[in-house]
């Protein structure tokens, strides 16, 4: 019997290397039969598809599959496995598992590490004797007893269908010495080693009638229970739109787009256009290009139906250097599902120089366009392409060069015979998505009568017009009264209470008319808004379409309102129209903001009712729209809720589309960069996009955020906690991640109010503060980082212990001058700062003359060196990203001995006593300042250490800040200590934490004694090409140090007795 092994793909791999990614692949064992899969480089989902086959001769065996990440230099890391026993499948239904997520298993119960990861497998017991795969045109005559021959040698082999958009990996070198070590495998090598020729066509035709009947037999069974099916191409097509309804669309490849053009056709035509069997595109391209003996194989399911592939065959045209080559192209179907298709070509020429290290993949992405001003769809094409490297070469950018212009001139083509076919379009013509929606918009459009009807059509003034006509008809049908009393010709008085009270309300009612007309002549001469006007300038440019409110409060005694709506950003403000006496307004209104230099963090929107020009506004409603909290494309079409008291007593919202555009392209940053350089004095380097990326997951930003700083530092709260302040354009965040617990915060610039600088003392280990202060009311969401807050709302947060304290403060005080502050506060900060300069200056001259003396020295002056080369030559281009969420430290033993105390008395080197000090004093750290022990959990208890290392220590008497956490090991009489320990003053200090696990216990054999292990590992923030010399320097200071403390520990006990 034979076992299929289908390795297709896993999820959620953890992350086993510095850059933050994993290689991995997957080692098959059962009994002595061994496989592996190839590498699949820098990803933590990876896909495989491959298929292993094992002859099972004992039913109680267990098939081991483990997954394990690539190391080049080192061994390879495990990462999970799973076992799987042979009696489970063979008593199975149909004596297979299926197609199923198996959740990988760590070696033993006491890894660190218990989220290892899921892979997808299928597992099943095949009914076939062999798997010899016909191929899909005429195949080679061969005689019986050599077929049988490479029909047994394939089987003992794993049969493999290589994954698109993954590095491939060769057969390793044991396999290639067994097959070369038996007859079959010699035969097996040569027809493989002439596949393209003997496996698809041979020079004279030949007719499938003259097989042998043993081969032709094996084609036919192989047939029918063959697992890719042929089918009608439309049909293939629905299928496979019915399985991929989500998923997103895959990402442009690495190497560049070569083709991005909109044409005026449906995504499905132009994808059977492009990749249909019935379409005449690829032989015409064939023509031009000078490629010949084109075979384009059929579309068929593989894989168990899981993905659409095809293979073509064809020799290309020589060229000045190289000879024609044959190739073969594979091309798989990654999306389909009627509206984008996206089609993954793997381009192989084993017979180049050096073809058999490389591949060159393609990837067409064919997505819905704009729609045409006809009403007619559009259809977007875009062609990314990347070199796939099995093995490493010399020649790799030698290759990668004259893929590049290869790849272009073939496109040229390409697109010069596809813009015959079909109609290209110009994206100006069509407009964006934005410019269709906005220009769909019609504002909505009434007469003055209209509104002046609507507007006066209530109670009192037509009470007023009706008494107004009573009294004038009164007046002419009365008769002249004499005078008498106080009056005088041409003063008529009231002559009794009823009339004095009659004419009193008609004044009245005849002055709320009066305002009602005066209001509303004004409104009139205020109701045009800043609809339409357009924005001036290039930068960050804000378009906000107000399409209509729902449910507004009625705050004027007809039962309605006046609503308008004011709209703020950076400063700037924007006002509608007023639309009189309504609760449910249509506006249709657009507002475009003048191009903003920095990205708007927060669009304030606030709707009031118009009471007169005159009169202050009464606020029926706002909202904060924060762009760091939402997607800029959620944002396109939105209802908001609006807050306070009478909008959430009505439920009133609005309906807004908004559109944030960057009209600099790809600029912005290092033009926004190069202006924060001059205001820190300092050179800012461009961080990659993988640690842009890192920095977004970690904190939910947006794509268009970036990172431009960050540094090691404590927060302090109710005790210190250690982490990093990341500082980008709009906001400032921190992040900690200490034995497993995450603190993790951030606030917008424009949220500080005041940032004050208060001088070192004990309890910030002897590094000054800096202390932030936010606006009332602001900050909510970080307040589990504030230190405290103030009677008016404010939160402060304070933070010390900076690696680089001035460059810190440089920094956070440029970046928030640049957002929150005005012109007259500016000017104050900048004369503050002058005056400390004075200070400063003298600071830093001591601190030069110090540095000065301490290069004299040797190796001072050698790793000084290396610091400078090192940002030099920028550590930006060598950043990974991964300094962002290390949760796991590969730890080794430093330390183990037995000690002749007990397990009381060893714990006085944790207690902050007087042996604790004496200890470490004779270990070289001066002013060891530990705090008190505090209770974070039950039976858990944490502490922070400051001291300074002795000359002999270090020669830069670097400081240390360290948190130690102890508590009691379970079912055992000892104590488990772990530290996190951060260096400060020494270079490339803030490249690195350092992980100390002291574990001690006492021993059950001796009546006095304690068994000591250390453990240690460095958690790397930023990638230096010197981190094996520095590891290599720590650890051996490191040893040394242990064997003084636990030596003196030893000799204070001997002495203490």
């Amino acid at each position: 019997m034979k076992l299929l092994v289908r390795v297709i793909e896993a999820r959620n791999i953890p992350a086993l290397d510095p850059n933050g990614f994993s290689d991995p692949y997957v080692k098959l064992q059962l009994g002595r039969q061994r496989f592996r899969s190839k590498v699949v480089k820098k990803c933590l989902n990876p896909s495989w598809c491959e298929e292993f086959t094992f002859k099972v001769d004992d039913l109680k065996e267990e098939l081991l599959i483990s997954v394990l990440d690539e190391d080049k230099y080192f061994n390879d890391d495990f990462v999970g496995q799973i076992k799987v026993p042979i009696t489970q499948v063979f008593e199975a239904t149909d004596k297979s598992l299926g197609t199923t997520w198996y959740t990988l298993q760590p070696k033993n119960k006491k890894a660190k590490n218990k989220e290892c990861g899921e892979i997808l497998l299928t597992i099943c017991f095949s009914q076939n004797n062999g798997l010899f795969d016909a191929p899909s045109c005429d195949p080679v005559i061969l005689p019986k007893k050599v077929a049988d021959t490479i029909m047994e040698s394939t089987s003992r082999s794993p049969r493999r269908a290589f994954s698109p958009m993954r590095s491939e990996e060769g057969v390793s070198s044991k396999e290639e010495k067994w097959h070369g070590s038996t007859l079959a495998g010699r035969i097996a090598q040569i027809f493989n080693k002439n596949v393209d020729s003997a496996s698809v066509s041979s020079n004279e035709p030949t007719d499938a009638s003259e097989l042998p009947e043993s081969i032709d037999s094996v084609i036919q069974e192989q047939k029918s229970d063959e697992i890719a099916i042929s089918a009608d191409f439309e049909e293939l097509l629905k299928n496979m739109e019915i399985r991929n309804q989500e998923g997103e669309v895959p990402s442009s490849l690495p190497g560049g787009v070569v083709l991005d053009q909109l044409y005026g056709i449906a995504p499905r035509e132009l994808n059977t256009i492009l990749f249909s069997s019935d379409s005449n595109f690829l032989k015409s391209l064939a023509d031009i290009q000078g490629s010949t003996d084109l075979q384009i194989g059929p579309w068929k399911y593989e894989n168990g139906g899981e993905s659409l592939k095809r293979v073509i065959l064809y020799t290309k045209a020589a060229s000045k250097l190289i000879k024609a080559l044959k190739t073969t192209e594979e091309q798989t179907y990654l999306k389909a599902d009627g509206k984008t298709f996206a089609v993954l070509s793997t381009v192989s020429t084993p017979d180049a120089p050096y073809g058999k290290t490389f591949k060159v993949e393609v990837l067409y992405c064919i997505t819905s366009g704009p729609e045409q001003p006809s009403g007619e769809q559009s259809t977007r094409l875009e062609v990314s392409w990347r070199v796939n490297f099995s093995q490493s070469t010399m020649m790799k950018g030698m290759i990668e060069g004259g893929t590049r212009q290869g790849i272009k001139e073939s496109f040229e083509q390409y697109e010069k015979l596809l813009s015959q076919t079909v109609k290209p379009l110009d994206i100006k013509d069509i407009g964006s998505e934005k410019d269709q929606l906005l220009a769909s918009l019609q504002v909505e459009r009434q007469s003055d009568w209209k509104l002046a009807v609507q507007y006066f059509a209530n109670f009192t003034v037509i009470s007023t017009i009706f008494m107004g006509i009573y009294a004038l008809v009164h007046v002419w049908l009365a008769m002249p009264s004499t005078i008498q009393g106080l009056e005088f010709v041409g003063l008529d008085l009231p002559d009794s209470i009823g009339e004095l009270v009659v004419s009193g309300v008609l004044v009245l009612q005849g002055k709320r008319v009066l305002e009602l007309m005066s209001r509303f002549m004004q409104a009139r001469v205020q109701k045009g808004s800043d609809h339409g006007i357009k924005a001036q300038g290039d930068g960050w440019l804000l378009t906000v379409a107000l399409i209509e409110g729902s449910n507004l409060a009625a705050v004027d005694s007809s039962g309605f309102s006046d609503p308008y709506v004011v709209f703020t950003c950076n400063g700037k403000t924007r006002t509608s129209s007023i639309k009189f006496q309504k609760s449910d307004p249509l506006w249709n209104e657009i507002f475009e903001f003048d191009a903003m230099e920095d990205p708007p963090s927060v669009l304030d929107v606030e709707v009031f009712d118009f009471d007169g020009p005159f009169d202050e506004a009464t606020s029926l409603g706002r909202a904060e729209i924060n762009f760091l909290k939402s997607n800029i494309s959620d944002l396109s079409d939105i209802w908001i809720p609006l807050q306070g008291k009478l909008a959430q007593a009505c439920q009133s919202k609005l309906h807004l589309r908004i559109f944030l555009n960057n009209t600099r392209g790809g600029n912005v940053v290092k033009d926004y960069l190069t202006k924060m350089e001059k205001e820190v004095g300092k050179k800012i380097r461009l961080r990659s996009p993988q640690t842009n990326s890192a920095f977004q997951k970690l904190f939910g930003l947006p794509p268009e955020e970036f990172l431009i700083n960050d540094f090691a530092c404590h927060l302090r709260r109710r005790m210190p906690l250690q982490g990093r302040l990341f500082l980008s354009a709009r906001i400032i965040g921190f992040h900690a991640d200490l034995f497993g617990h995450k603190t993790k915060f951030f606030f917008l610039w424009e949220d500080i109010e005041d940032i004050q600088v208060i001088p070192p003392t004990l309890s910030s280990m002897g590094s000054p503060i800096i202390i932030m202060t936010l606006r009332p009311g602001r900050g909510f969401d970080a307040r589990h980082g504030a230190r405290t807050q103030d009677a008016d709302g404010r939160l402060k947060y304070h933070f010390h212990s900076f690696v680089s304290f001035n460059v810190a403060h440089r920094t956070i005080m440029a970046l928030w001058k640049a957002r929150a502050l005005t012109p007259e506060q500016k000017v104050q900060i900048v004369e503050e700062e002058s005056e400390a300069n004075v200070i400063h200056t003298s600071e830093e001259e001591s601190i030069a003359r110090n540095l000065q003396s301490a290069e004299s020295e040797g190796e001072a002056k050698s790793l000084q060196v290396v610091d400078e080369e090192s940002e030099a030559k920028g550590l930006h281009t060598e950043e990974s990203g991964s300094f962002l969420g290390v949760e796991d430290v590969n730890m080794s033993v430093v330390y183990s001995s037995v000690l002749s105390l007990p397990t009381s008395f060893f714990m006085e080197l944790f207690r902050g006593s007087e042996i604790d000090r004496r200890v470490m004093e004779r270990a070289g750290c001066l002013n060891y300042s530990p705090s008190p022990w505090e209770s974070e959990k039950p039976d858990v208890y944490q502490r922070q250490l400051y001291y300074k290392f002795d000359k002999r220590i270090s020669r830069y008497r670097g400081e240390v800040t360290s948190t130690q956490q102890k508590s009691r090991l379970p079912g055992k009489n000892g104590w488990l200590i772990e530290e996190v320990m951060t260096l400060h003053e020494i270079p490339l200090g803030d490249y690195f934490t350092l992980h100390l696990r002291y574990q001690v216990e006492d021993l059950p054999s001796r009546s006095v004694g304690c068994n000591v292990q250390v453990y240690f590992g460095i958690a790397w923030l930023k990638y230096t090409r010197h981190q094996k010399r520095i590891t290599k320097n720590i650890v051996s200071n490191l040893q040394d140090r242990l064997k003084v403390m636990f030596s003196v520990l030893e000799k204070e006990y001997v002495s203490g007795t």
